[in-house]
């Protein structure tokens, strides 16, 4: 457990880790590349190390440079990926994802072409997590994935396609889910043709921009008339191997822009952070709530940074949803913080998404912003909160969400009395120093 107290005004300069969803990607890539691919600014929390281990177990040797967040990937090429024999059992490779639900759904559509067998599965709360929204566009691939537990979950047994090969195929998400559209665009690259995706909306664009640098064919658009988005790969003999820089994670940084945003004299200056128009909802959001967020410098790079000045500001409600919520799903926990010390009514919908995360997120929030006195009510697909609650310290049930714990860590900032999270071990997943950095902020 850890016991939290309301703080004094926030400020100072502040690097996040790397961005979760690059560095989960930048290993992937590297790994299938051919030559060396350079990373820096790796975020090297439990979900991206559990994709390292996954590669490590297929015979890709993946270096750390010391505390420098620089990473080496000595990649096997796409048809090089060889099982550890330690880990082969019943003639199949077991890979274990832990927590990461990015790990284990992008892996399906990189496992699916090989020549290999595959068990793949992770932690109580991965194996517990829908993957049949996977299995089904990439069985239409002609993939052969089983649930174990005959649950449509994890483990899932995937037969490796070998040279019989995976087929052209044309999909319609009925979610917008970079998940999903990465498993897909990966097995395209094995495809006897090209692959599309079809989404509702653009969800974030990573493996579509990284792909491109690795130097896979790559294309998308937004359809006409605002009817979607649609990506496209064509198959690919070769990736080659490059520098990645890893900008920081606007997910981890989201924490610090709420925390300075309802600490009265707070001013937090967060430099190199990823803003992606696909994943940079947050700033929009919040901006719509009334926070004073001022963008000092621009990075130029395949993903776009920024250094962010966060000032303290009164905020109000807003409405957030439709296309906007693909571009902040995972910063719905802390806006939902932001919407309680907020002045006025924040609905937020269409977000049924936060129902299968590590968590089913509307209750969590729910459930722990009601303990703190906020006045909360949960929907189907999101949760409406009438603002300005005078926000109590409480027992936070984290229930192992790295997401969960951070955001109400950052609502013990202004409750009072003390709050206690119940497991903040969990930030780890993707912010191993989390708590001593916000605490540094506050000195």
């Amino acid at each position: 457990m850890l016991t939290l107290a309301p703080s004094r005004p926030l400020r100072g300069t502040i690097a996040v880790p790397g961005d979760k969803s690059i560095s989960h990607r930048a290993v992937m890539f590297g790994a299938l590349a051919d030559g060396v691919t350079e990373i820096t600014g790796f975020l090297s929390g439990a979900d991206c190390l559990s994709t390292v281990s996954c590669f490590r177990r297929l015979g890709v040797s993946v270096d750390f440079d010391g505390p420098s967040s620089r990473v080496i990937v000595h990649g096997r090429g796409l048809r090089g990926l060889t099982p550890d024999p330690e880990y082969i059992k019943d003639g199949a490779v077991r890979l274990d994802t832990g927590n990461s639900g990015t790990t284990t759904r992008i892996l399906c559509g990189i496992l699916a072409p090989q020549h290999f067998d595959t068990v793949l599965g992770g932690d109580d709360s991965v194996n517990s997590r829908p993957m049949k929204r996977v299995m089904t566009p990439l069985a239409g691939m002609g993939a052969s994935i089983t649930s174990l537990s005959g649950n449509g979950c994890a483990p899932l047994l995937i037969r490796g396609a070998g040279e019989s090969g995976l087929h052209a195929f044309s999909y319609r998400s009925p979610v917008a889910s970079a998940q999903v559209k990465s498993a897909i665009l990966c097995a395209g690259l094995y495809a006897d043709g090209p692959v599309s995706v079809t989404e509702p909306s653009l969800s974030r664009d990573h493996t579509e921009r990284m792909l491109r640098a690795f130097g896979a064919d790559v294309r998308s658009s937004i359809l006409p008339g605002g009817e979607g988005a649609l990506a496209e790969i064509r198959p690919c003999s070769r990736l080659t191997g490059r520098p990645v820089r890893v900008p920081g994670d606007i997910s981890s940084a989201a924490y610090y822009i709420a925390a300075a945003s309802i600490v009265p004299d707070s001013e937090v200056l967060l430099t190199g952070v990823g803003i992606n128009p696909t994943r940079a909802g947050m700033l929009e959001a919040a901006r719509a709530m009334g926070a004073d967020i001022e963008i000092v410098r621009m990075y130029d790079d395949a993903e776009p940074a920024a250094d962010l000045l966060v000032r303290h500001a009164p905020l109000h409600g807003t409405v957030i949803e439709g296309a906007m919520i693909p571009t902040l799903i995972d910063e719905l926990p802390v806006l939902a913080v932001m919407a309680a010390c907020a002045e006025g009514r924040t609905v937020i919908r269409d977000a049924a998404e936060l129902k299968v995360k590590e968590t089913d997120r509307i209750r969590t929030v729910t459930e722990n912003l009601l303990a703190m006195g906020a006045d909360v009510t949960p929907t189907d697909d999101g949760m409406i909160i009438e603002g300005k609650a005078d926000l109590q310290g409480a027992l936070i049930h984290t229930c192992g969400d790295h997401r969960i714990a951070m955001s109400f860590a950052v609502a013990s900032l202004v409750a009072d009395g003390q709050t206690v999270l119940d497991d903040h071990a969990c930030a780890s997943v993707s912010y191993p120093s989390f708590y001593k950095d916000l605490a540094g902020l506050a000195k």
